[in-house]
């Protein structure tokens, strides 16, 4: 079982329960995923499982595509549904106009502060968990790239709308700052993930029917990289992490062997490739694995 898996992520769990239940569907602790959702959020959550934890860093994961609803009226401690109003609720007045006006405003490169009540750290400590605590958070605005944040239902007080985003962007924030913007506070009230970099929600399948055949298999990934095709000293060199000679173009590659065996993630350069994942041994040569959860 090694490979990745591409869950619809209920709404009501933590993107570690999921973790957590899949380790237990399958019987193993060597599941990780490529990036959290909100538990209130759902939809695309990719998984890796066995040996694909340890090649996560290789895959896209940006961007992002979102739908979603926003509630107008008053903003939250949380800036969605599950938090407590701020202050009391205002009348939203905007017309449809100054509505897309607004949405247009935060489209771009943004200085974004992420919502107290998020996994930021601060010192060392999640953020939400010192807000839990009652204490003042300040989290630093963070650079982040909206591509399109679009009006898909106009149904006052409430929008439904559509958002493509780089990765560390919180549509939770997107909400709270449109509903400053339009001086009557706004909160997310449903999300939806319908993509995250190479994952699709059409590939996605419901947690609860979730099995060992939904698995990508690990000798089906990446196959946009070229391979390359080794035996003998050269497969023997591979395992032990060393590098290889190789003629192909700089970049990326695949190493297997004549079994199609997927052996090694390679960084090719300047004539060598060079092993920056062994996937053939219980400890991987690499640099800088990815962090998975």
């Amino acid at each position: 079982m090694n490979g990745t898996l591409i869950i619809d992520k209920p709404g009501g769990m933590t993107s570690h329960d999921v973790v957590q239940r899949v380790r237990r569907l399958l019987n193993t602790s060597r599941v990780g995923h490529l990036g959290t959702l909100d538990p209130m959020a759902t939809g695309v959550l990719p998984l890796c499982i066995g040996k694909a934890t340890r090649v996560g860093q290789f895959f896209a994961t940006a961007p992002k595509e979102y739908i979603g609803e926003i509630r107008f009226g008053f903003a939250t401690t949380t800036y969605d549904r599950e938090g407590d109003p701020v202050d009391a609720e205002k009348p939203f007045t905007a017309t449809r106009d100054e509505l897309l006006a607004a949405m247009s405003e935060l489209i771009g490169t943004l200085d974004q502060t992420p919502p107290a009540y998020s996994a930021k750290r601060i010192g060392g400590v999640r953020s939400h968990d010192s807000a839990r605590r009652g204490e003042a958070v300040e989290n630093a605005p963070v650079r982040v790239e909206v591509s399109a944040f679009e009006l898909v239902e106009f149904t006052p007080p409430s929008i439904q709308f559509r958002v493509v985003c780089g990765g560390g962007t919180y549509v939770r924030s997107l909400a709270h700052d449109l509903g400053k913007r339009l001086g009557c506070g706004a909160h997310l009230t449903s999300l939806r993930r319908l993509q995250s970099g190479d994952f699709g929600i059409a590939d996605a399948v419901p947690l609860d029917s979730a099995g060992i055949s939904d698995i990508t298999p690990l000798d089906q990934l990446f196959l946009r990289w070229p391979a390359i095709v080794v035996s003998g000293l050269e497969e023997r060199r591979v395992r032990k992490g060393n590098p290889i000679p190789s003629e192909g173009a700089s970049g990326l590659a695949r190493i297997l062997n004549k079994q199609g065996e997927f052996l090694a993630v390679a960084a090719v350069e300047s004539g060598w490739a060079r092993p920056r994942v062994v996937l053939t041994s219980e400890t991987s040569v690499e640099a800088g694995a990815a962090s998975l959860h």
